[in-house]
Formats: structure tokens, sequence, C-alpha cells
């Protein structure tokens, strides 16, 4: 489980959001951070079990996203992130493509997956794998297990336009004009401080492995 301490850490750097607090609290990001990375250990361990394909050098440590902020061309200065971001990618040892994200912030943590914003081969490939197959997803979104779960698939960022190489009354034009395929869940703080806390995230996960399957099948 993530320790309250944890939680509590991320709560008074979001208010202390500079580097002389950040120094005089190092020994709490530290250990924070450790307990982060044995939480997602724990549920690599199960995510793993079905995500066959999953690289299995994949390390916990470089799952935990850095929290640094790059504050080099953006006009927020504050220093830190407010939060510890996991990325798990089910190929290969780099985030950023179809994965599971861990979410861990003070009353807005979350479990998700699928594949956010899409570079453009990327896009295209999923678009046409919808456009070939979109029974089979569907078929995954629209389960009622997966709705009370994650809510509607179809209400993500869309394109205003209609996609290049799609007519506007294609009968899945909702999907297809996607800008994203993510699935996400809200974890409250108390569901992830209590005991067990890893089974409800791998099992969260369990519920969107289906979508990952589809949207790597699409890009291999």
């Amino acid at each position: 489980m993530i320790y309250q301490e944890s939680i509590d850490f991320l709560r008074d750097l979001a208010e202390n959001n500079n580097r002389e607090w950040f120094a005089a609290n190092k020994k709490r990001y530290d250990k924070a951070r450790e307990n982060v990375i044995d939480f997602t250990t724990k549920v690599l361990d199960s995510v793993r079990k079905i995500e066959a394909g999953m690289d299995e050098n994949l390390d916990a440590k470089k799952c935990v996203m850095r929290i640094y902020r790059d504050i080099r061309f953006s006009k927020n200065k504050a220093p830190y992130k407010n939060n510890f971001g996991v990325s798990m990618p089910i190929s290969g040892l780099k985030g950023g493509g179809v994965e599971y994200y861990l979410h861990i912030q003070p009353g807005n943590s979350f479990i998700g997956g699928g594949y956010w914003m899409p570079e453009a081969p990327h896009l295209k490939a999923i678009r046409q794998e919808i456009d070939y197959n979109a029974d089979d997803l569907k078929k995954i979104i629209d389960d009622k297990a997966f709705v009370k779960l994650f809510g509607d698939f179809r209400k993500q960022e869309q394109l205003k336009s209609v996609p290049k190489g799609y007519e506007p009354d294609n009968e899945n034009i909702d999907l297809l004009k996607l800008k994203s395929f993510v699935a996400w869940h809200k974890l409250e703080d108390k569901e992830l401080t209590a005991p067990g806390a890893e089974k409800l995230v791998a099992d969260v996960c369990s519920m969107i492995h289906p979508l990952n399957v589809f949207l790597k099948n699409a890009l291999s």
C-alpha cells in the first residue's frame, strides 16, 4: 500500500514547492519514492501475469517518473511535480505508448491505461484498426463492467473535423475522431493507503488489458 506519510509529503510539497523546502525534506521524499517503487514492483508482478509480452527487464525504479519539472519553456516555474507518476509500458522499456499509468496525488489519484495522444503514424494505424475491426473495440468499451469502472470511452477529446480519409457518416466516426484512447479510474486516498491496494490497482489493470491488446495489435 501507499503510506499515509507519502500522501502527506505530496500534500506538503504542493504547498511548499520550492528548492529550499525540498532540500530540508529530502529524506521524506526519498522515503516516499521508495514506497512508490515498492508498490510499483508488486503491481508489476501482478500485471505481468496478464501481459505476457511485458519486458522482463522492466524495473519499477525506471517506471517511477522524475519529480523534477522541466521549467525551461513553462510559465509555471514550480521546480517539482506535486505527484508521483508511474509509467508501465506493455512492450519495451520506454513509456509513452500503449501502457498502464498510475498517478499518485492527494485527492487526484488514478490508474489508467491505453495510448494517450498517439504520434501521427500510430494514430493512423489505430484509426485503420478501428475502421476494420470496430466491433472488437466496441465489445470492450461498451461492456457494462468497463463502462461502470471507466465511464463512456467516447467522451474523450475529439477532433472537431473529420479525420482525413474518412466520411462524416461513418458509423464509427465518434471513435475515429478520438485524439487519445485511454481508460482511467479514480482512486481515493483511503483506497491507496489501505491493505490490498496493490491488488486493487492490478485488478483495474486487468480490466484495461483487452483495450491495450486491441491497441497493441493495431501497431503490430
